[in-house]
């Protein structure tokens, strides 16, 4: 992460646009009313302080001068960013190679858009005569045809309305180079699908250009229209721009970051269904809020307010009180939190919420480490795993406890909501997202987050080793719902796992066996576990039993053995 924008930075005009939409729309409206209340010397004018934020602090950090120019900031003093400023910042100069489309093999099924961390691949529908003029209107014809190549014609799209006699869409693809920090996710996920429409292609001096150019046309041709939004494909949420993007990248998050891709489906699928007034967000510090806030960037356009590592849920008890006492029951708060906010030091404060029975919402980024202070074991650190406080060595070989299975702890509190997913299951992740908010009290969504430096996988594998950690039973995929009976099983759905009555997930046609040793051996924090002649260790075969033990106990408490 940096601070400090190198000079030749300048400030994208249409970025500053951008931004002052978002403010014009209200997002900022619920800080106005609660977080910021008359305090003397502290008042502030929002208003104005957030138009002066975009055009001059902003404007300091792009050109490099903040340090010496800037003067202490009444803002600063009172922890304010305001929301969406990280539209403003620019990764262009991060990575050497960008994504490239073909408009031939795309299919439209968002899952590039979707998975993307950073909010840099956003897709759009427009109708086909819309598209045509707005194509017309550009006199370059190199540019509008560079910029007509990447609209595709869809089945899901075109097709499927022309045969009802309605005006097809076309459907495109669009990189925002000032947002895309080249992991490659999206590549590897639309390969795993096998569409092959993304590459990753060199940067030089003309691909900048050419990318910013198509970008700004993306912005400036129009939403798609909500009848090409299909409600049943969930996928498609992150085409409603103004109620789903509620994340607008730019935050300083590691290059390919899970948690980044789960904390924006999140507010896709809470802002697609309820409105993008409608949520708040109490954070725990952690990774989140570091990549979330590192000034003067907000990659939000939501309120949210970050909290002590060990006590988010007892602030949003807080919130959630007031909001209901001014009759915002409707407005769905989500407490943000890694391991150590929920797992270990703040356990008793998510115990208590989860007692409570108050309408919050938790989503759990599990990392099994403490990714935020350089690898630390936690609680929720998978046994023979190498971290920081549990190295691997002579004596002790990697974690040695077993870890703790906190979904199932939050199942044993009285009527709460509980999902174990991934962001990688997108289907599955947004039914558990959207169940949790109609859920009418305290709710948990744990989420398989790949931490690439943490796990030792690179950067383009947050997709495809949390699909793998399902597969291989070392996170699997459950729906814990009160609402469906009185007994657990009736409550409790395996849904969504492989071979659901079966140990192991064998592949079809090959019969390859995906247990958890399968999975240790794709990442870096279990290479020590394999010998030479890649022989896992004792300790390995216990974890490998330990993981299968706990999916046993899943099927009993689901009924399926």
């Amino acid at each position: 992460m940096t601070d400090q924008e190198p000079e030749n930075n300048p400030l994208d005009e249409e970025h500053v646009e951008q931004v002052h939409g978002t403010k014009a729309r209200g997002s900022g409206e619920e800080i106005h009313e609660s977080s910021l209340p008359p305090t003397g010397l502290l008042d502030l004018d929002i208003e104005q302080y957030v138009g002066d934020f975009n055009e001059r602090i902003i404007g300091a950090y792009a050109a490099g001068t903040a340090e010496q120019s800037l003067p202490a900031d009444v803002g600063v003093a009172r922890s304010l960013i305001p929301p969406g400023t990280a539209a403003l910042r620019d990764f262009s100069y991060i990575a050497m190679e960008i994504p490239q489309f073909d408009r031939e093999k795309c299919v439209g099924c968002m899952a590039c858009v979707t998975e993307c961390p950073d909010t840099a691949i956003l897709g759009k529908a427009i109708p086909r005569s819309h598209l045509e003029a707005k194509l017309n209107a550009i006199t370059d014809d190199q540019e509008r045809e560079g910029i007509r190549a990447q609209w595709a014609e869809t089945k899901k799209y075109g097709e499927v309305y022309q045969k009802k006699g309605e005006e097809g869409a076309l459907f495109g693809i669009f990189v925002d180079p000032t947002k895309c920090k080249g992991c490659a996710e999206c590549v590897e996920v639309c390969d795993a699908l096998g569409y092959h429409a993304l590459t990753m292609v060199k940067k030089d001096e003309k691909t900048l250009p050419r990318y910013r150019s198509y970008f700004n046309f993306f912005r400036h041709v129009g939403p798609t229209p909500r009848k090409y939004i299909n409600e049943r494909a969930l996928a498609d949420m992150m085409l409603y721009e103004e109620a789903a993007l509620l994340y607008v990248g730019g935050a300083g998050s590691c290059m390919g970051c899970g948690e980044a891709t789960a904390i924006r489906m999140m507010l896709a699928a809470t802002g697609f269904v309820h409105g993008a007034e409608a949520v708040g967000i109490v954070a725990a510090t952690g990774c989140n809020t570091v990549y979330g806030s590192t000034y003067p960037y907000n990659p939000y356009l939501v309120p949210w307010t970050n909290s002590l590592f060990e006590n988010a849920p007892a602030v949003a008890m807080g919130v959630r009180a007031k909001w209901d006492q001014r009759g915002w029951q409707e407005k769905k708060l989500w407490v943000i939190g890694g391991d150590g906010a929920m797992y270990d030091i703040g356990f008793q404060s998510l115990s208590r919420m989860l007692t409570s029975g108050m309408d919050i919402n938790v989503l759990i980024l599990d990392t099994q480490v403490y990714s935020n202070t350089g690898g630390q074991a936690s609680s929720a650190t998978y046994i023979g795993q190498d971290a920081k406080m549990a190295s691997f060595g002579k004596a002790v070989r990697g974690k040695q406890e077993r870890r703790k299975e906190l979904a199932l702890i939050a199942m044993m509190h009285p009527d709460v909501f509980v999902a174990q997913t991934t962001a990688a299951h997108i289907n599955h992740f947004y039914r558990a997202i959207m169940a949790a908010n109609e859920y009418r009290g305290p709710a948990v969504v744990s989420v398989y987050t790949t931490c690439q430096p943490e796990h030792g996988v690179a950067d383009d594998r947050s997709s495809h080793q949390a699909k793998l950690a399902v597969d291989s039973r070392a996170f699997p995929l459950f729906m814990y719902d009160p609402r469906k009976g009185e007994r657990i099983k009736e409550r409790l759905s395996l849904a969504g796992n492989p071979s659901v009555g079966e140990d192991w997930y064998k592949v079809p046609h090959t019969g390859e066996v995906i247990d958890f040793l399968a999975f240790a051996r794709t990442e870096g924090r279990f290479a020590k576990q394999f010998d030479a002649e890649g022989h896992p260790s004792e300790t390995l075969r216990y974890a490998q039993a330990e993981r299968l033990a706990n999916w046993r106990r899943l099927q009993e408490l689901a009924g399926v053995r």
